[in-house]
Formats: structure tokens, C-alpha cells, sequence
């Protein structure tokens, strides 16, 4: 049996080591992909001139086109793509124990929703003068923080919230705050704020910096941290409160807690990235079947399966329509409903205590 679970833990590691250097290696290689394509040579020498440069004693690099291209445009893109896949690939897996339903995503209990009536408002209304170029994301990540806190209030009106209450509440606010969004865009008449919403809606990364950047990769790495340490709740969320209970864990505060840390994921995602769909609900599914239920490998896992699948996401949107650019919501669901419903069809798998 010792033997045993050494080899598992052993697998395990190895797996999250591979993965981790394939990130690394992705996004090495990514930078080198787009609209002009730049020989690897020259993207890592701008690298290592950057690197220098924070040494004691560096010069500031040159300016170049290629410096330019490489580190103000593809690589800070990049690196939000590393947060923001890790980030809603952790929030999928976190959603779906606290509902204990397997569809569940970063979305489904209103976020997107909240999100969207935010940026509605924010272009619709003209908060742009008063937020800046930063509007949208601002209250798109407002939006869906407060329906978050209105999603848990409303699941512990007329006693306790629970898996059932929480989704219900999620699927009633998400309904309201679509309906007043779309009233809005119709109320208002403004083709041009109605185009820009639905832009928005679609996701982008083109807006990354290196200084938003910071906070969003530190918040996904954070968080992604947090639910790691919180693996035996997680696990026992799957298994229902009646069995919690009788092992002596209270998962109503967690829950609430969970919910919170989640949403202020999902909403920093959000307010940089737009809404990005699918991501936290196809990665988690992929390390179920491949590892198996334990959260204490799939948080890891999805983290790092995730900002790989996002890198690369990202490069596709770049090249895959020559001198344009696909949102990269639209690539992630045209990618992952495909994949989703070949890997449900394929195998089945259990999830949590059921099958």
C-alpha cells in the first residue's frame, strides 16, 4: 500500500513538473507566432534584453519594432492568458464541487450575467468619460462581484443555503440580469455602445499590460493556492452536507467563503479579458477522466492545463483568419463544445460520490 501511494504521488508530481515546463515552453514558443511571424532568435534576445536590464547596472533595452511587438503586445497577452486560464479553470472546478453538479462553470451562477448588465452599463450610459478607457472592465467586474453576494443572499433566504439553493439563485439573477441588460441596449438605441457591448461580451486579451497584468496573475496564483489548501472540503462537498456533517465539517460557511474567493477571480478575469466562456468547465472535465475526482491533483492540474490551453487559444486567435483577429471567446467554445461532448460521449466518469 506505501509502495502504492508512493508511485501515485510520484505520478502526480512528475505530471504537474511536465506541465509545468510545457507552459513555460509555450509561451516561449507563443511569442513567436502572429501576425508577423519573428524567428525565435531574435524574440529571445529581446527577452534576455529585458532581463538584463533589471540588474543591477542594466541599460533600458532599445527600442524596436520587433522589442515593441515582443514585449508590449505578445508577451503581456500571453502572461494574461496565463491568469486568466488558470484562474477560471480553478473557479470551473471550485463551481461545480459547491453546486455539485458537473455543467457548473465560473458562470453559472450569475457571473457572466452580472458582468455583462456592468459593461452594459458602463458603455450604454457614458461612464467612460468618468472611468476612462478602463469603463467596461471596471464595472463589468463590479457587476459580477455583486451578483455573486446577491447569489448567496438570496440561496440563505428562508434558511441555510446549499448546492440546490445557491444554483437556482444563480439561474434566477442570471435571467434578471440579462433581461435588464438587453432592455438597456433596446431602451437606449445606441448602435455603436450595442456593438461595442457585444465585443466586449466576446472576450479579448488585446488590453493586457504588464502593470494589470501583476494583479490578475498574482490573484490566480493566490486563489489557485487557497482552494489547493482546501482540497479535503472541496472533496467532501462532492459527497453531500448530510455526510459532511457526520464527519463533523460544517460546509455552509465554506461554501459562502469558496463562492467569494471565486468570484473575485472570475471578476478580475473579467474586468482585463471580457467574458471568456468554456474554460472552466472543459479543463476540469479533461483532468477528472485522466486523474480522477481528488481535488488535491485536479486544482493544480486545471490551473496549469488551463493556462496552457488558453496560451494557446490565444495564438490561434492570432493566425487562424489572416490580417484579422478572432475573439477568443468565440475560438474557446467553437474548441470546447466539439471537445466536450466527444470526451462525455467517449467515457464515463464519477463525479464526486455518483456516477
Amino acid at each position: 500500500m506505501e509502495r502504492n501511494r508512493f508511485g501515485a504521488n510520484s505520478a502526480y508530481l512528475l505530471v504537474c513538473l511536465g506541465l509545468l515546463g510545457a507552459l513555460l515552453l509555450s509561451l516561449l514558443a507563443a511569442v513567436s507566432f502572429g501576425t508577423v511571424s519573428i524567428p525565435l532568435g531574435q524574440v529571445y534576445e529581446v527577452i534576455l534584453e529585458e532581463l538584463r536590464a533589471l540588474l543591477p547596472g542594466g541599460t533600458a533595452p532599445t527600442g524596436s519594432s520587433v522589442h515593441d511587438v515582443v514585449w508590449l503586445i505578445r508577451l503581456p497577452r500571453l502572461i494574461l492568458a496565463v491568469g486568466v486560464g488558470m484562474g477560471l479553470s480553478v473557479c470551473g472546478a471550485v463551481m461545480q464541487a459547491i453546486v455539485k453538479n458537473p455543467l457548473a462553470d465560473p458562470y453559472v451562477l450569475g457571473v457572466s450575467s452580472g458582468a455583462y448588465l456592468g459593461a452594459s452599463l458602463a458603455m450604454l450610459l457614458g461612464f467612460g468619460g468618468l472611468l476612462g478607457g478602463s469603463a467596461m472592465g471596471m464595472l463589468g467586474c463590479a457587476g459580477a462581484l455583486l451578483v455573486s453576494l446577491g447569489v448567496m443572499a438570496l440561496a440563505n433566504l428562508g434558511g441555510r443555503s446549499n448546492a440546490v439553493k445557491l444554483l437556482l439563485a444563480g439561474t434566477a439573477l442570471s435571467a434578471v440580469c440579462s433581461g435588464f441588460s438587453n432592455f438597456f441596449i433596446f431602451f437606449l438605441n445606441d448602435d455603436h455602445a450595442a456593438s461595442a457591448v457585444v465585443q466586449w461580451s466576446m472576450g479579448s486579451l488585446a488590453a493586457a499590460d504588464w502593470g494589470s497584468n501583476a494583479v490578475i496573475v498574482a490573484v490566480a496564483v493566490l486563489g489557485t493556492l487557497f482552494f489547493w489548501s482546501q482540497y479535503r472540503n472541496l472533496n467532501l462537498m462532492l459527497l453531500g452536507d448530510d455526510c459532511a456533517v457526520t464527519l463533523g465539517t460544517d460546509l455552509h460557511r465554506w461554501r459562502l467563503i469558496y463562492l467569494t474567493v471565486a468570484a473575485v477571480m472570475v471578476g478580475f478575469a473579467v474586468y482585463k479579458a471580457g467574458l471568456i466562456g468554456f474554460v472552466g468547465l472543459l479543463i476540469p472535465h479533461v483532468v477528472r477522466m485522466l486523474f480522477g475526482t481528488d481535488h488535491k491533483k485536479l486544482i493544480p492540474i486545471s490551473a496549469l492545463l488551463g493556462a496552457i490551453f488558453l496560451v494557446w487559444a490565444d495564438v490561434l486567435c492570432r493566425v487562424i483568419l489572416p490580417g484579422n483577429e478572432l475573439p477568443i471567446g468565440v475560438l474557446t467554445a467553437l474548441v470546447g463544445a466539439p471537445v466536450f461532448v466527444y470526451l462525455m460521449a467517449r467515457k464515463k466518469y464519477g463525479f464526486g460520490g455518483g456516477d
